[in-house]
């Protein structure tokens, strides 16, 4: 039965359990990247006796890897033909050797050794996968704030707020236990006692900051003199990437709280992994929505700031600039900020219309449309065109000769800038 090897995936992650030899070769021949599984953890769950020694025994001999799911590797899933389990939610099978083919299901792997005959160790391999992907979240987050880390200690050490300020404790007592949790193995009751109550702490953190960004987007409402766009899509730059960086500081800590509770429950009522994993991913999902909810709200507040401001790009070219510049940094740093938590949204980058690109339409249209044109240019506003008053082919030359002036002047800005 060596050359079996058992798949299970829980929509994260895809964990290859077997011979080390066959789960080498499984993965090298799919070019898939992994990171060792942590199978000598599922002894906690065995019982005493026997049928335990053995299945013990053949858990030690076995190989378990896991792999991150991407697009990529999420096709084995459909393409081994895994199946999924009602109440688990897990995905899995048995491939045999090297035909490349699915043997069977849970039925055919009857072994001491599988995972798939035994619910309790099925449940703990997947708390241990569901552990391995918010590690796998949570070094993503790490790398995503080394670049801006400064900021975020700056913005933490000058809010007078408490709720900011107890974020520095919080993140030394959780960096503590996962610390300890590394160095032991296990999560004792000592070390989930420093650490329980601190998820509160984190919630109220992170509630805070998502009012922080909503006010952001309020200033953005109702607003229609480019001048007013312009002074409040500027505030957003400047303070949007402090906020997502302590956001995702938060999520963080929340996903290590999260591995220290599974190794927890792992440890003390085995029996209860499973409802607990579901319970946590249920959780972690609803708190990827608020979040996406709240700064998808500020990416539609600062593109509908951007729309008016390339309206008024004619009238307005430096100010209407700041503001599509602003909305595009802005929404740059909130679609990096989704990428490393694994919220997935399209969004097309917006570009700004050269002031040139306006006044260009505005005259051709003009000239295309003959004496149309004249209610074409009063619809566009006095400040612009003033008052129309002579025949379609003076009205074109002066708007010819405005955009040509404008030209001027922007690109003398433009060298001097």
């Amino acid at each position: 039965m060596d050359d079996e090897i058992q798949l299970i995936s829980d929509g994260d992650g895809l964990a290859v359990i077997g011979d080390p030899t066959a789960v080498e070769r499984f993965l090298v021949s799919e070019g898939l990247p992994s990171k060792d599984l942590g199978l000598q953890r599922l002894g906690s769950v065995l019982k005493t006796g026997a049928g335990a020694a053995q299945a013990g025994s053949k858990i030690a001999a076995n190989s378990g890897r896991w792999v991150q799911l991407t697009k990529e590797s999420a096709q084995l899933v459909d393409k081994y033909g895994l199946r999924k389990g009602a109440k688990s939610g897990l995905s899995s099978g048995v491939l045999k050797g090297n035909k490349g083919q699915i043997k069977g299901f849970v039925e055919f792997a009857k072994g001491p050794g599988s995972l798939l005959a035994n619910p309790a160790l099925l449940a703990g391999a997947a708390g241990i996968m569901a552990q391995l992907a918010m590690r796998q979240t949570m070094d993503e987050i790490t790398d995503y704030l080394a670049a801006i880390d400064e900021k975020v200690e700056d913005v933490l050490r000058a809010q007078k707020d408490a709720v900011l300020a107890d974020m520095i404790g919080v993140d030394l007592v959780v960096e503590e236990a996962m610390t300890i949790r590394e160095q032991v193995g296990r999560v004792s009751e000592v070390t989930w006692s420093k650490v329980q109550a601190t998820s509160v702490t984190i919630a109220r953190t992170q509630a805070y900051v998502l009012r922080q960004l909503d006010a952001l987007a309020g200033k953005m409402e109702d607003k229609t003199k480019i001048g007013d766009l312009a002074r409040a899509s500027g505030e957003a730059e400047s303070k949007v990437q402090e906020w997502l960086a302590v956001l995702a500081r938060c999520f963080q800590l929340q996903d290590a709280i999260a591995v220290l509770e599974l190794d927890r429950v792992l440890d003390a009522a085995p029996e209860e992994l499973d409802r607990h994993r579901l319970g946590l991913r249920a959780a972690r999902q609803n708190r990827l929505e608020l979040i996406a909810r709240s700064t998808e709200r500020l990416m539609a507040r600062m593109e509908a700031a951007a729309g008016t401001a390339n309206a008024k790009v004619l009238l307005h070219p430096a100010a209407s600039r700041a503001v599509v510049r602003s909305s595009d940094r802005v929404a740059i740093a909130v679609v990096d900020f989704h990428g490393r938590l694994g919220i997935e949204r399209g969004r097309q980058s917006l570009e700004a219309r050269r002031w040139v690109d306006a006044a260009a339409e505005v005259r051709d249209k003009v000239l295309e449309t003959g004496a149309e044109g004249v209610d074409a240019a009063r619809n566009l506003g006095n400040e612009t065109l003033g008052r129309a008053r002579s025949v379609t082919g003076k009205l074109s030359s002066g708007i010819a000769e405005r955009a040509l002036r404008l030209r001027g002047n922007d690109e003398e800005r433009d060298e001097e800038g």
